[in-house]
């Protein structure tokens, strides 16, 4: 069944809640939200797009397969790790770096931590939700 309402809506839907889903990431390392939350926020938007125009529109919509972006994730969120090791601190503390702009401030090691986890949410739900759609998980 296919509904022209729901298709439509989708689309703007779809843009509303990748936003939201990145106003949760970058305001999450210091209050509630972030990668994980920010991560399934941004499946459920394409679980929607998904539900409304199809699984082919919702790949061709990703443009990369979500493998990529569990690679992606998981290489983000270790190599987060690597300046604390670096500056010969414990594994996971958090440095901060200034920009030198007000737009940004400062950004630190922790904002990288939550887009790895972002990515990984996103990529390991969508493979999930396209496995199941495609009727390949067994």
């Amino acid at each position: 069944m296919y509904s022209i309402i729901l298709a439509t809506a989708s689309r703007y839907l779809l843009l509303l809640l990748q936003m939201f889903s990145l106003f949760l990431l970058f305001r999450g390392h210091n209050e509630p939200g972030g990668g994980f939350v920010g991560g399934l926020v941004a499946a459920a938007a394409y679980a929607l797009y998904f539900i409304a125009n199809g699984i082919a529109e919702a790949e061709k919509l990703l443009k990369v397969d979500p493998f990529y972006l569990i690679a992606a994730g998981l290489l983000l969120a270790v190599s987060s790790t690597m300046p604390s090791l670096a500056a010969g601190m414990n594994v996971m503390t958090g440095i901060w770096f200034d920009t030198g702009t007000a737009l940004f401030g400062k950004v630190g090691t922790p904002l990288v931590f939550d887009t790895g986890v972002y990515f990984l949410v996103l990529g390991v739900t969508l493979k999930i939700i396209f496995s199941l759609a495609e009727g390949d998980l067994q």
